[in-house]
């Protein structure tokens, strides 16, 4: 009886025990740029799965200010938090404040940024794979032939491979021509900066243009909306892009809206994931390789358009 209650108590124990040590994780998460779609969900996505799991989670908005991001990221390790989630973050700019974080002893996950030295890893799509979709996509759309329009977007890692690997695609397909391009150069305004570029782009070779690429969905609204404005139709032009979501998915059902599809990146389980991760290595005390040996941990992407929209609209 004395041995059952001993045994009792040790349990009741450990489970005390396990649970403070959950509630006291803490855990920090920047997020570059809070009003581009896709950086709140991935933060959104990080702080419900770590509130699950009883942890603390302080979550920040850089608002696409490089040195406003880099002061979070200090502050996070002057804080002394025991692991931070950085989403959409840009690994060369700010290496020095990684290294801090590396330095402290501070578990460090990314995710859509970049690999970097100082972080376990990054969570990422194939961003080679998700261009070549999405441009092959467009090519096809128009028979391999004709005028397109372009959207691009230099300072993100992922944004800038999928315009080099159209680049590429349109190198090998020469009866597409490119005749105007934007980049988009502003990241704290960017929303004026796309309508602004684009507007005039689409000004300019009206009725020369018979498709338009954009890195990402948040451009793809934009160019949208004024393509509406002009008084366009669903397929008078192909417009796609790439980042998938329930506005995007709305969008490419829609007869009243120009996007005809996307490639849907699954933001929500990569936040998901860097919790998982974050709890493996860092209140488990698993090594990073038993998750994954390279810098990055990749995850699926699906082409999305109007014949499997539905798949992806949730009711």
């Amino acid at each position: 009886m004395k041995l059952r209650l001993l045994l009792s108590l040790a349990v009741v124990a450990f489970a005390v025990t396990r649970a403070v040590s959950a509630q006291a994780f803490e855990l920090g998460v920047v997020a570059f740029q809070m009003s581009s779609e896709t950086h709140a969900r991935v933060a959104n996505a990080v702080e419900a799965a770590a509130r699950k799991k009883g942890w603390d989670v302080v979550v920040l908005n850089s608002n696409g200010t490089l040195q406003t991001h880099a002061e979070q990221i200090e502050n996070l390790v002057q804080s002394g938090v025991d692991g931070i989630v950085l989403a959409m973050s840009k690994p060369v700019e700010f290496d020095a404040q990684m290294q801090e974080v590396k330095d402290a002893g501070i578990p460090l996950i990314t995710v859509m940024s970049g690999a970097s030295p100082n972080a376990l890893f990054d969570i990422q799509v194939n961003e080679y794979a998700v261009g070549s979709e999405s441009a092959l996509y467009l090519l096809g759309q128009l028979g391999y032939e004709g005028s397109i329009l372009t959207d691009r977007f230099e300072s993100n890692v992922g944004t800038r491979i999928r315009g080099k690997v159209l680049d590429v695609v349109l190198s090998e397909n020469q009866a597409v021509k490119e005749v105007g391009s934007h980049s988009m150069a502003r990241t704290k305004s960017w929303q004026e900066d796309v309508r602004n570029g684009m507007n005039a782009l689409i000004m300019q070779n009206a009725g020369n243009f018979d498709g338009i690429w954009a890195s990402f969905d948040g451009q793809a609204f934009i160019i949208d909306d004024l393509l509406k404005q002009q008084g366009m139709q669903k397929g008078d032009v192909v417009l796609v892009s790439t980042d998938g979501g329930p506005e995007t998915f709305r969008r490419i059902k829609s007869p009243d809206s120009m996007l005809m599809a996307t490639v849907a990146i699954p933001f929500e389980a990569m936040g998901e994931a860097a919790v998982d991760a974050m709890q493996k290595i860092a209140v488990d005390g698993a090594a990073k390789e038993t998750i994954t040996s390279g810098p990055y941990l990749y995850m699926q992407a699906d082409l999305v358009d109007q014949s499997n929209v539905d798949d992806f609209i949730k009711e």
